[in-house]
């Protein structure tokens, strides 16, 4: 668990390692009411010129809330989540989240973890997330 008065800029998150799945692409998709086909239909996907199903935005952003809080801690909070897409995440890849503590604010005990994941192809998502330490 982080600690404000612990962490410093420049303090690495521990990487997280996320095989892709079927299971998880589509269990993401229906979870976040994404019904759109390219995420659960394979024929529509290629009919889309994608080899396969892809992760929706919302899978992806609720993973990188899940690497920030594991390590932040279950007394942390978000403040800010920023993310951009740029590569796919295809079934049968593995997509690793790496980061680190980039900003420290006293005047709010808030930290910046700028971070990204990454996958066989190159960055699948890059961003920043503002924590709220204890």
């Amino acid at each position: 668990m982080a600690q404000f008065d612990d962490i410093q800029p420049g303090a690495e998150l521990p990487a997280l390692t996320v095989p892709v799945t079927v299971a998880l692409v589509t269990g993401g998709a229906i979870a976040t009411r994404d019904y759109f086909p390219g995420h659960h239909d394979l024929e529509a996907a290629r009919a889309l010129g994608s080899p396969h199903i892809f992760m929706n935005i919302l899978t992806t952003n609720g993973l990188v809330q899940r690497f920030v809080e594991d390590w932040a801690g279950p007394q942390a909070r978000l403040c800010d989540l920023k993310i951009k897409l740029g590569m796919p995440n295809y079934p049968g890849d593995t997509m690793t989240l790496t980061g680190a503590v980039t900003d420290k604010r006293a005047s709010d005990r808030t930290v910046e973890v700028t971070l990204k994941g990454a996958n066989s192809m190159g960055h699948h998502v890059t961003g920043t997330v503002r924590v709220c330490l204890p």
